[in-house]
């Protein structure tokens, strides 16, 4: 397994604040973010590795080659996260986009980081002929190199189940709203993956029932994702 290497560490401390990690990989150089926030963390996520509702210790989103071609990409994830010195149960997203030109973004206590690759892209509710290719122009806007938009959301307070799930909408309803706003035709890429991470519930402490646009926190979550996301778009997106 190729070492990640990160480099020096600047600038102040954030709650979502991703390690930056370079490795080779069959000749090519490529990106990762490693966020370890450690235990007392739990995390929604739609991700390949460590997706669903758990307490998970860390989320790495690695930069693959375009055309990838392995068969175990959850595999794949955990051996990278283990080589970096990840430790525990984790959430692992991969894109094809280059992960060092992510956004990042915070809105009162809300923070997100998004990587976002946008040259296969489309709308969700596409013809069936897409899941066959069969009808590529009315599937996505774009060119060859596939796209993944993938956004990672912490929030400083407790979330119920439920409140999760509904952090998890209003995550993608933002990611749309970026999308529209920067000028394209799409409700994003087939392959996005998102993963929010809010506190464990502590005794006594307010665990929170809503993460709609509406509530509190998740109204300071879609103006974060929004803007990360906005962020993160490549330049030839933006009108």
């Amino acid at each position: 397994m190729p070492a990640l290497l990160p480099p020096p560490r600047t600038g102040a401390a954030r709650l979502l604040d991703p390690e930056h990690l370079t490795r080779v990989e069959d000749g090519e150089r490529l990106h990762a973010l490693l966020w370890r926030p450690g235990p007392g963390w739990r995390m929604v996520s739609s991700a390949v590795l460590g997706g669903g509702i758990a307490e998970r210790a860390w989320v790495l989103n690695a930069q693959v080659a375009h055309g990838y071609r392995r068969t175990d990409p959850a595999r794949h994830l955990a051996g990278l996260a283990r080589a970096a010195g990840a430790r525990g149960p984790g959430v692992g997203l991969m894109t094809a986009a280059d992960v060092s030109a992510h956004g990042r973004a915070r809105d009162g206590g809300a923070e997100a980081v998004a990587t976002a690759g946008v040259s296969v892209r489309g709308w969700a509710a596409a013809p069936p002929e897409c899941a066959t290719g069969a009808a590529p122009q009315e599937c996505t806007t774009g060119a060859a190199p596939p796209g993944t938009v993938n956004i990672v959301v912490a929030l400083p307070v407790a979330l119920s189940d439920a409140a999760l799930v509904n952090a998890v909408m209003t995550a993608t309803e933002a990611k749309v709203q970026a999308l529209l706003d920067a000028g394209l035709d799409c409700s994003g890429t087939p392959t996005d993956a998102v993963c929010v991470a809010a506190r464990a519930p502590r005794d006594g402490a307010d665990v929170h029932a809503f993460a709609g646009p509406r509530s509190e926190w998740g109204a300071r979550l879609a103006r974060a994702v929004h803007r990360a996301v906005r962020a993160a778009l490549p330049a030839v997106a933006h009108p």
